[in-house]
Parts: structure tokens; C-alpha cells; sequence
């Protein structure tokens, strides 16, 4: 793939030559897999996603211009999949499964295009909401979060000239190559690009992802964006998020499905992935509450990705819960993902060797990490913490826990109710950074 020059591309840039989405398939690898189980299992339910700056004090509606951020959203609606895109999901083969998008559901994504969405500003931020069928909606979440992102990096932008730019970027890679030298002294580590929903810009994160491939080689195992995984000739990684046990939640009739829907969940995917795709994301109403009411055979699953809490004390509960259960830690898998950068890696990597197989995935401090690097300070691209989560399903509150207070997300009673339900053991008040 010829390199670009991305600070020429940025300052010269047109609209049309760099739109922010380019693809529906620039987005996530799980936004995928859960839309076919959404598609095929809850065809019926209806769910709504909102933007949530978690960065307060950064307000968004003042630096993003709202034509800009219209233009954006309609042009990602205008998306369809192309007849190359399709051909590559039908044969590829992931996570060493052939064909794993059924056939009806690829006739359907063929047809699929983003819905309307629900744009205002209250309070110097951005209310942005999408209504619809879960099925429709869930497929906004990366999109949403890359344009408001990257929208946010280019009005920071537009006043430096071509040379601040190509100081900028050069300081950024240079950056980026000495993390590179630090992780190739880790033998037999293994890390992929989780950096889609906060990347600083797609041409960066495509950078970026370049620039692994080449530096740590075998130890790069591929890259969340599905668009970059199939121009890179890259392994397309991810599994499930938060939403499916959200949902699962509020839609329980019961106190006893509430207590099971993040096992439902976990037994619908089994009925269509199983295999590696069987990794546990045990958080959304705190870990500790997952673990001890989690039946037996979640922990013949193949791993766990402890997303919220710090990742060794997370990844200590997790391996002592294995034993436990009778199992080998060191036959099972920890991908490790919240908030990483490079010490937090080598810290987590020398921590775990040798007790457990280990995988990380780097996200906003790999495809946007440029505090520092203007040559003038420019606040506008440091990195918040932006999501864009399930609000309600079927007209019924969605909340998430997390094992970060400073993560929960949800109507305040409702937080309240669920902490009251599922506990407050081992939730540790973190700040949240990206």
C-alpha cells in the first residue's frame, strides 16, 4: 500500500476526497457479529443509542461546527456496501471459521443503510440520538464516534499551516515508531489495533496500523477495522460488547432474567460462534457479580476480556475464579483492553507471563496520541472519553455498571436499582482518560 503523506492530505484536503466514514465496513469487527445474532435472534427489538461525552469539561458543540457534523452523518447514511466488500465477507474465513455470516443475513446487510438520526445541543454539547430497530441502530456506534472525533481533530486543525503540520505528524510518528522498539522486546506477545471509535483521523489509524505491521510483525495480530483488515490483508479481531447483556437486561420481566441476562447472552452467541469467538466480557454490571453467579460451564469458555477494571488486579480475579472452577489458567485467555498504552502493556505483559495465554487490544492511545506533539499547545487534540452506548430497548431503560463507577451509564434511579440488585463489590473509582 503506497504511504501517504498525511499532513499534504490534511491540509489540502476536500470533503469528497476525505470523507470520515468511507465504508460501512469501517467500523468494528464485532459491530458485525453481533448484527447477525441481533438480526437472527432479536429481529423485533427496538433500541435507541446516544452519544455520552464523558469529558465534561470539553464541550463538544462549542469546537464542531453542527453543518459539518450534519454533512458527516448524512454522507455515512448515503453508505452501502460495495460488491467487493460483500464478496470478501462471504469468503473469508475469521477466526479460522469459513462462512461465518450466513448467506440470508449477507442478502440483507446488501440492502442495509444507517437510519435517521436526532441531532441538538444542550448545555455546549451534542444530544445525539438514533431510534429504531436494534438491528438498525447498533450499526451507528462506530461511525458516530469516529466523525465527531475526527471532526473535533480537524477544527483543531484548520488554523496550523503545512509546516506545523509536518511537524506535528513527524513528532507523532516518531512517537508512535519508540513504542514500537519498546514492544518488540516482548517475545510471543500478541496485540491488535482496537483504535476505531476515538481515532484521531481513518488515514492516522491506517498509519498506524501500517506501521505495526511492519515494526512488530507475527506479534501484530490484526486490527478491529474491518475496512483496514481487508485493504491490509489483516485478521479482522473482536468478539461482543456491552449492549447484547444491556438490552438483555432491560428487557427482563423478572428479577430472576435480570439476574440471567448476561448469561443469556453469553448462550445465545455459543448457538451461532462458539469456538475462538468465546471470549467472556464479564463487566457490564460489575464483574464480581458476574463471577459469582456465573453457571459452570462459562468457565470451559476460552477467555475473558476484563474491560474496566485495572488490568492486573482484574486479571488476578479472574485467573483465581478459573482455579477455583477446577481450570488451568494457563490453558485460557485474558485480552486486555481499557486505556492502554505501552507501560501499562509491558506492566500487564511481565505481570501475567507464564500463568496465562494473554492478548491485548490498543485503542486510543495508539490511534490518538498526540498531547504534545504541535508546536504550540493545542487542546483540541488531546483525547477524551466519548461512547456512544444503548440508552433503552423497547422503551425500557439500558444501564451499564461497569467496574468503573466514573463508566456507568444509564438513567440515574436506574443505576441506582441495578447497584442495589447486582452489588457494589470490587468497583474501583478510576478517572476516566479515554
Amino acid at each position: 500500500m503506497a504511504k501517504t503523506d498525511i499532513a499534504r492530505r490534511v491540509y489540502n484536503h476536500t470533503w469528497k476526497l476525505d470523507p470520515i466514514v468511507r465504508s460501512l465496513i469501517d467500523t468494528d469487527f464485532y459491530k458485525l457479529l453481533m448484527l447477525q445474532m441481533i438480526w437472527k435472534l432479536y429481529p423485533d427489538v427496538n433500541a435507541t443509542f446516544s452519544l455520552i461525552n464523558r469529558t465534561k469539561r470539553v464541550l463538544l458543540a462549542e469546537e464542531i461546527d453542527e453543518g459539518e457534523l450534519r454533512e458527516q452523518l448524512d454522507h455515512a447514511r448515503s453508505l452501502r456496501l460495495s460488491k467487493k466488500e460483500m464478496i470478501w465477507l462471504a469468503g473469508n474465513s475469521f477466526y479460522g471459521r469459513a462462512q461465518i455470516f450466513e448467506p440470508e443475513f449477507l442478502a440483507w446487510l446488501s440492502h442495509f443503510q444507517l437510519p435517521e438520526y436526532e441531532l441538538s445541543k444542550r448545555d455546549g454539547q451534542y444530544v445525539l440520538d438514533f431510534h429504531g430497530s436494534w438491528k438498525d441502530t447498533t450499526m451507528w456506534e462506530i461511525p458516530a464516534l469516529a466523525i465527531v472525533n475526527e471532526l473535533r481533530s480537524r477544527s483543531a486543525m484548520k488554523a496550523l499551516g503545512p509546516f506545523t503540520l509536518d511537524v506535528l505528524y513527524a513528532r507523532a510518528k516518531a512517537r508512535m515508531w519508540e513504542k514500537v522498539e519498546q514492544l518488540r522486546q516482548l517475545p510471543g506477545l500478541r496485540i491488535s489495533d482496537f483504535g476505531t471509535r476515538r481515532r484521531h483521523s481513518f488515514l492516522w489509524q491506517r498509519w498506524c496500523v501500517e506501521a505495526l505491521k511492519e515494526g512488530i510483525g507475527p506479534a501484530f495480530t490484526g486490527t478491529s477495522n474491518v475496512l483496514l483488515a481487508m485493504d491490509s490483508d489483516l485478521e479482522a479481531v473482536g468478539t461482543n460488547a456491552h449492549e447484547l447483556p444491556m438490552v438483555a437486561a432491560a428487557l427482563a420481566a423478572t428479577d430472576k432474567e435480570l439476574r440471567n441476562a448476561p448469561y443469556k447472552v453469553l448462550r445465545d452467541w455459543n448457538k451461532l460462534y462458539g469456538g475462538n469467538l468465546l471470549i467472556v466480557l464479564p463487566d457490564a454490571f460489575g464483574t464480581a457479580a458476574f463471577l459469582r453467579d456465573a453457571p459452570e460451564w462459562v468457565a470451559d469458555w476460552t477467555g475473558f476480556r476484563p474491560d474496566s477494571a485495572p488490568p492486573i488486579e482484574g486479571g488476578e480475579k479472574i485467573i483465581e475464579w478459573w482455579k477455583k472452577m477446577g481450570r488451568d489458567p494457563r490453558q485460557k485467555l485474558l485480552i486486555f483492553s481499557d486505556g492502554l498504552d505501552v507501560d501499562a502493556i509491558i506492566d500487564t505483559y511481565k505481570h501475567f507471563e507464564g500463568r496465562v495465554r494473554m492478548s491485548f487490544g490498543w485503542g486510543t492511545n495508539l490511534t490518538n496520541d498526540f498531547v504534545g506533539c504541535a508546536p504550540t499547545e493545542i487542546s483540541g487534540l488531546n483525547p477524551i472519553s466519548i461512547v456512544c452506548k444503548v440508552s433503552d430497548a423497547n422503551g425500557r431503560p439500558a444501564v451499564k455498571l461497569s467496574d468503573n463507577p466514573q463508566k456507568a451509564t444509564g438513567d440515574p434511579a436506574e443505576v441506582q436499582r441495578y447497584l442495589k440488585f447486582f452489588g457494589t463489590e470490587d468497583r474501583v473509582d478510576q478517572a476516566v482518560l479515554v
